[in-house]
């Protein structure tokens, strides 16, 4: 019985830690549902497969890795964070007519890629933390990539949802948010470390 009840806690505190990885994810998502017009839903489905595979691939590598690289990885991390997020939302705010985040009101799979992999690379010191405690990776790994995936798809609907009121705004708005986004990484990982 206590060991099942260990599996629940275990579980409970790997939800936890699934959402609080899936958030910036999230509102990344949101940002994309408000610049999206065409193609919403497949926006959503692909935010969510890519955002969720890398959110779920990234500790998996930080529990390959091991203890060994957890110094190497954390100095720099949150700059890879800032720059890539960073230089999105400046282009979205910026707003050339060959919009790198979407072509034709559609998002595009190359953006989302970067978007991905910026706002999953602090995950891969949860991986780290993960093997020194001893933790199950797959399932781990397996749980906080449905989290995100499904907390994704919705971000996007919302922000979709929402897109209509900002009209024109919305590129400037998401760009900000991006920005704040990769501010907010930066700033966990050195001003409030």
């Amino acid at each position: 019985y206590k060991r099942q009840q260990g599996d629940y806690m275990s579980i409970f505190e790997l939800f936890l830690t699934a959402c609080g990885l899936s958030m910036d994810a999230f509102a990344v998502s949101v940002t994309n549902g408000l610049c999206v017009k065409k193609g919403r839903v497949r926006g959503a489905l692909m935010c969510g497969i890519i955002f969720g595979l890398f959110q779920g691939i990234m500790p998996a590598i930080g529990y390959a890795l091991g203890m060994n690289f957890a110094e190497y990885i954390e100095r720099f991390d949150h700059w890879i964070a800032l720059i890539l997020l960073g230089f999105i939302g400046l282009n979205m705010i910026c707003g050339s007519g060959d919009d790198e985040i979407q072509t034709g009101g559609r998002l595009t799979f190359g953006a989302v890629l970067v978007q991905g992999f910026a706002t999953s690379v602090d995950a891969l010191a949860v991986g780290i933390s993960f093997a020194a405690l001893g933790v199950g990776i797959v399932r781990s790994a397996a749980f906080i990539c449905v989290v995100t995936a499904a907390l994704s798809f919705c971000g996007v609907m919302l922000g979709n949802k929402f897109s209509g009121k900002l009209k024109s705004k919305a590129r400037i708005a998401g760009g900000v948010i991006l920005i704040c986004i990769g501010l907010k990484i930066f700033a966990e990982q050195t001003i409030f470390a």
